[in-house]
């Protein structure tokens, strides 16, 4: 049987070998990987965890190096899209909100970084459910786990920091329908449970608890991502538009500002 780790492990030496060795102290999966498994579509998510700040030009060659490999346009590695962040443990630990990212790179980034677009050092509040599903995991790549690594992050971080993509995830529906609703999913039913799943569970957890007219877009959002599809949704968009309004309304009762 193949190794499921196989591609994360590919990204890992990519980094070991473009930074040195001795830049990297850790690394570990988190994402689908942790949340009950990949799915078809699943991204390759990896955080590597370093000893050290990166150069613009360290940056610059992971970059062309990661989109050599990640996605259905790569012509070697990991077949799947490549979702890497790096870290400095200095950043991270201990705690404080918002985390720093050094270095994150996403197949929704390619077109601007092959356009010239390097990744830099920015606050991400997005490293607070990271690190919570890498430290639920503790699925170590390379060096200590994540538990050995990371504080927990406080729940309040953690909700805070979900919440705060809710504007981004609604300007982004039309172009990602599925995957937004399938977000605003997860975001509700973390902070109602406290837990972070994996989209299609928490998808499962929020339809009993939705009025009839809401639940088809997010049947079809689950039913697309289980079969690694993602189908059109020109016709469909009034609804998922709708739908995401109720479930962004449900986000700000469960967390008001």
């Amino acid at each position: 049987m193949p190794d499921a780790t196989a591609p994360a492990h590919h990204v890992v030496r990519i980094v070991r070998e473009t930074l040195g060795d001795e830049a990297v102290r850790a690394a570990c999966v988190h994402g689908s990987a942790v949340l009950g498994g990949l799915r078809p579509t699943s991204d390759v998510d990896v955080l590597v965890v370093l000893t050290r700040h990166t150069t613009g030009a360290e940056r610059r060659a992971l970059t062309d190096a990661l989109l050599a490999v990640s996605g259905a346009r790569a012509h070697r590695g990991p077949a799947r899209p490549v979702e890497l962040s790096l870290v400095v443990h200095a950043d991270v630990r201990p705690w404080r909100y918002p985390p720093v990212c050094e270095y994150l790179y996403g197949e929704w980034l390619r077109d601007d970084c092959e356009a010239g677009l390097t990744p830099a050092p920015a606050p991400c509040p997005d490293l607070a459910p990271l690190l919570t599903m890498a430290r639920a995991g503790d699925v170590s790549l390379y060096g200590p786990r994540p538990t050995e690594l990371f504080d927990p992050v406080p729940e309040a971080d953690l909700r805070a920091a979900m919440v705060a993509g809710v504007p981004e995830l609604l300007a982004d529906l039309d172009g990602d329908t599925r995957n937004v609703l399938l977000t605003l999913a997860r975001i509700l039913t973390t902070l109602r449970t406290g837990r972070i799943l994996s989209k299609d569970e928490a998808a499962a957890l929020l339809l009993p608890s939705l009025p009839a007219e809401h639940r088809a877009p997010l049947e079809a959002a689950r039913a697309q991502y289980l079969a690694g599809e993602y189908g059109s949704w020109a016709d469909r968009l009034p609804a998922a538009r709708r739908h995401a309004e109720y479930v962004a309304a449900g986000i700000k009762r469960a967390y008001p500002a």
